[in-house]
């Protein structure tokens, strides 16, 4: 999440109500959660074991529940609970919309809006598009020329839409990021703040769910289809010309590069990496980085041709069992 104006060190520290190790005019220019940052951003940390990896991290101001000394160049906001204090500083830079805003889009020539089309504040339809009945725009969300959205489709807060996209009915672009943080009392939910981006020429299916960003972006690039039912979680980025069959289900954080064949129920583990051309057989379940160029099959996935092998292998074992046992 990039601020649009930065903040300094001093600024933070004295809205949160803690102290700082560092220069008083240090810049924050933005903020984001430790698998998105970047230079000049902030990022919290709360566990000892992760001290180092925030430290040495791209991110500029660390959020941390213990005096350290910092990384030249970095600045420290000391805090005696970070998670609480990541959460009331982007809330306070980027405060949520009540769900209940309305008001007029700004329409290009030729679109079309169909009966109850509900739209927020700062929405933009771009010319030739057409938007079916009882769709909902949340605020400050951008959709480009000639694209259709079918009835029924929810398009969240903080969504930037292509243009030559299409959207089938039931679906839901910009719903929250599925990301909470365990505690003695139950699980605190992170807010969610980043945005959700669908580039040119991509299809998404009935009854899809493709959530925010926690801080940064969820993004779908050109040309990549979606069938019916496909989960998409935070902050996942998919690459150009991916097919994406029905039923899968990919976690937060994962890169899906260019390419990539996701076939039916495929199930991909948070903070990964699917190398570019990669072709998951249906069920497969990625647990770990694979490798671009290759097909892949398995609950665990492993190369597909090491799984046949390994499937042929278990069909031999009855005989080889009745052999051993007759001592031949």
């Amino acid at each position: 999440m990039k601020l649009s104006s930065p903040i300094t060190l001093e600024q933070a520290a004295a809205f949160l109500g803690c102290t700082y190790v560092g220069s008083p005019s240090h810049s924050i220019s933005g903020i984001n959660e430790i698998h998105k940052v970047e230079y000049g951003d902030l990022t919290f940390v709360d566990v000892a074991k992760y001290y180092d990896k925030a430290l040495s991290s791209k991110a500029t101001t660390i959020l941390i529940n213990k005096e350290v000394s910092p990384p030249e160049g970095k600045g420290l906001l000391i805090s005696e609970n970070p998670f609480r204090d990541y959460n009331r500083l982007t809330e306070h830079l980027h405060p949520r919309v009540p769900v209940y805003t309305h008001a007029e889009p700004v329409l290009g020539s030729g679109a079309r809006l169909g009966k109850n089309v509900v739209c927020g504040e700062n929405v933009s339809i771009g010319g030739n598009t057409e938007i079916g009945h009882n769709t909902v725009i949340g605020s400050n969300v951008t959709i480009g020329a000639n694209t259709i959205i079918y009835p029924n489709v929810t398009i969240c807060d903080d969504s930037i839409i292509g243009s030559h996209v299409c959207i089938n009915a039931g679906t839901i672009i910009g719903g929250e990021a599925f990301y909470f943080k365990r505690l003695p009392t139950g699980h605190r939910k992170m807010l969610t703040k980043g945005r959700t981006i669908i580039h040119d020429h991509v299809d998404i299916g009935a009854n899809c769910t493709i959530d925010r960003g926690v801080s940064g972006d969820t993004i779908v690039g050109e040309y990549t289809k979606l069938d019916c039912l496909v989960q998409v979680g935070h902050d996942t980025v998919i690459g150009k010309r991916c097919i994406i069959a029905a039923q899968v289900g990919i976690s937060g954080v994962v890169t899906v590069e260019d390419d990539v064949v996701l076939w039916g129920q495929v199930g991909v583990n948070k903070d990964l990496t699917i190398g570019k051309g990669a072709v998951l057989y249906g069920k497969t379940g990625v647990m770990s980085s694979l490798e671009g160029g290759k097909t892949y099959l398995g609950m665990v996935a492993v190369e597909y041709r090491q799984k046949l092998r390994e499937i042929a292998s278990l069909r031999k074992l009855p005989d080889l069992i009745r052999k051993l046992r007759k001592g031949i």
